[in-house]
């Protein structure tokens, strides 16, 4: 690794894991990394991330910075590398959680602004 990493601070790979914010239950959309936001948000898009690897790369982040194994963010994105890997249809319902949640944290004011 070319980076230091501290205690507080930890990776595995160019996205860092802030420790202390782990599994707070509230994010703030400015600490969400820009990559992160942009996977979230293109998993709320039209043309949603077609690689899996991609997708659970932000279901990590939602996971671990997130509500855990509840928080919808990261049981959308889990449901789409479901999708993507055995094309399958996805639950409608777990989407529609997943767009409330955005509004929620913060990215949209609307549930119609993330599409």
């Amino acid at each position: 690794m070319s980076q230091q990493q501290s205690p507080d601070n930890v990776s595995i790979d160019e996205i860092p894991v802030d420790i202390d914010n782990t599994q707070s239950a509230e994010v703030n959309p400015a600490d969400v990394p820009d990559e992160i936001e942009s996977i979230t948000r293109g998993l709320a898009g039209e043309q949603p991330p077609a690689n899996p690897l991609v997708v659970l790369k932000a279901a990590r982040w939602w996971y671990i910075h997130g509500k855990g194994g509840t928080d919808p963010a990261f049981q959308w994105a889990i449901e789409w590398a479901r999708h993507l890997a055995t094309d399958t249809p996805s639950d409608i319902e777990l989407f529609d959680e997943f767009l409330e949640y955005l509004v929620t944290v913060g990215f949209a004011n609307e549930r119609h602004e993330l599409r």
